[in-house]
């Protein structure tokens, strides 16, 4: 007994000084991002959390599922279509908005899942990419989404009838909050039961099945929720910028969140934070470059790929031997 309690004690221990160092930097985080506003343009620091926020949906995908989609844009874009819209059109209030959004991402996610899930690999990317085409199409042609030029000043309204966001500073607390509960809401379902599957099926699939768990199952279960907070964070950027446009729909904007993912570390709790605020900051800061961003944005993309494989903070938990 005393020779098996042993043997467990290490484990054990790593365990909790793991739980501790990501708490830390989650209290650290929480405090630099309480401080950053008074000395950062509120609007770029948002435009960072609601795109770190992306990076995470698709790094729940992709970095703790195995999954790859080329097209999660389109719940990004559509969730942002539908928040204008009703904030619009509807006088819903911002909270409502966001949630018809959210609602509406998450169905979307239901429905590519089912009928992109028993693919693999290539295949499955290339269907969620056709799917995210059609979406980008029926954003263009649809009445309510105003063609090429989108839909403008969206109101930002009160939340629950009381918290006016028009204050930048007022929003930006609530952009905080929001981003807050869907970093932790990633953190939860990978530290789940849920997410002890999802590992096992990501590591062999076909011994996972054996096992007698459910793997289509688990992984529709995966792109709902990956889809739902991507939803949160397209419904979110809608309210900030006050504006949807078909570039929250197309394949670039897919392409460039796998890019933050990528570069920050995939399958790392922090590293699409980390590739957000750079990818972010390049098109802010090297904006006077005009398309020449874009040839940066790929020598980043080449250098990580062929340096740091693991993304910035993949090379780092690496060097830590601690998840982070």
């Amino acid at each position: 007994m005393s020779d098996t309690t042993n043997s467990l004690s290490p484990g054990k221990s790593a365990s909790n000084g793991n739980t501790r160092l990501l708490f830390g930097l989650v209290i650290a985080l929480i405090a630099l991002l309480a401080v950053a506003p008074f000395f950062v343009y509120p609007l770029f620091l948002m435009k960072v959390m609601c795109f770190a926020l992306f990076a995470c949906s698709l790094n729940l995908l992709l970095g703790f599922g195995g999954l790859l989609s080329f097209g999660h844009a389109a719940f990004f874009g559509m969730a942002s279509y539908v928040t204008g819209y009703t904030a619009k059109a509807w006088g819903f209030t911002p909270e409502l908005a966001i949630l018809a959004g959210v609602v509406v991402a998450a169905l979307m996610g239901l429905l590519f899942g089912l009928l992109a899930i028993r693919r693999h690999g290539i295949y499955f990317s290339m269907i969620t990419l056709a799917f995210a085409q059609m979406v980008f199409f029926f954003a263009l042609q649809a009445p309510f989404t105003g063609g090429e030029d989108g839909l403008q000043a969206i109101p930002r309204g009160q939340m629950f009838g009381f918290i006016d966001l028009a204050s930048d500073m007022t929003l930006y607390w609530v952009v905080l909050v929001i981003f807050l509960a869907g970093f932790l809401a990633v953190y939860r379902i990978v530290n789940s039961p849920f997410g002890e599957v999802l590992a096992a099926i990501r590591g062999n699939e076909a011994r996972a099945t054996s096992l007698g768990y459910d793997v289509v199952h688990h992984k529709v279960m995966l792109f709902v929720l990956s889809a739902t907070l991507a939803g949160l964070a397209g419904g979110t950027k809608a309210i900030v910028f006050q504006l949807a446009t078909l570039t929250d729909v197309n394949w670039t904007m897919s392409s460039e969140v796998i890019l933050m993912t990528l570069v920050g570390g995939m399958g790392t709790f922090f590293g699409p934070i980390v590739g957000a605020a750079l990818v972010v900051s390049m098109q802010n800061y090297l904006s006077h470059l005009g398309s020449w961003v874009l040839v940066v944005q790929g020598a980043i993309f080449v250098l990580c790929v062929l340096v740091f494989r693991a993304g910035i903070v993949g090379v780092l938990s690496r060097w830590l031997k601690r998840p982070l």
